[in-house]
């Protein structure tokens, strides 16, 4: 892995205590931070843009069940998606320790697809007004801090997602003196780059 790092808008308080660790579902599930995914917008209307994040939304849930189908084929049991195509697997780790498991993902691997932009979007849980607030001060704390980098919180307390240097020794200092505003203690270990 580079030491660059994908910090999107998925990511949650708790993955930002990791210093943006890439929040990856277990089994490849589609979560590869949205890249190769183009987003409706550009100068559709609204109109145009929901109905392609419609189109978007029903072409993901279809893969991810293939690719369920798939797992199911190989001898796992595996869950259905649900409306918005997130395949519960239960215990991750399970499934990156098991054998079989091993195997079956690697054999569907070809029909694992990343979650569409505007999926992901829609996913995004809703902000409270003082988890936005929160957000944006730790951004900018970390920007003041030694990661100039770091991603903006937007409007809607979500981090934009953009690549920034979580390695450095600037983003790691910031990392240390930021923890706390998200509710990490001061003392808390920091990932190594």
């Amino acid at each position: 892995m580079s030491s660059r790092r994908r910090f999107g808008g998925r990511m949650v308080l708790a993955a930002t205590a990791s210093v943006m660790a890439l929040a990856v579902t277990g089994c490849g599930g589609g979560d590869d931070g949205g890249d190769g995914v183009a987003s409706a917008g550009g100068d559709k209307t609204g109109a145009q843009a929901s109905r392609s994040s419609s189109s978007e939304l029903a072409e993901y849930v279809e893969a991810q069940r293939k690719w369920v189908t798939c797992l199911r084929d190989e001898g796992l049991d595996a869950p259905d998606p649900d409306s918005k195509g997130k395949v519960d697997l239960g215990d991750r780790s399970k499934w990156k320790r098991d054998p079989k498991a091993l195997r079956a993902q690697e054999k569907c691997s070809d029909l694992s697809v990343p979650v569409p932009e505007s999926v992901e979007k829609a996913q995004q849980p809703e902000l409270t007004a003082g988890e936005i607030r929160k957000n944006q001060q730790y951004a900018q704390c970390m920007q003041e801090h030694g990661a100039p980098d770091f991603p903006d919180a937007g409007a809607d307390g979500h981090f934009r997602d953009v690549t920034w240097d979580s390695t450095s020794a600037g983003a790691k200092r910031a990392t240390r003196s930021c923890a706390s505003i998200i509710g990490i203690p001061d003392d808390a270990p920091t990932p190594k780059g």
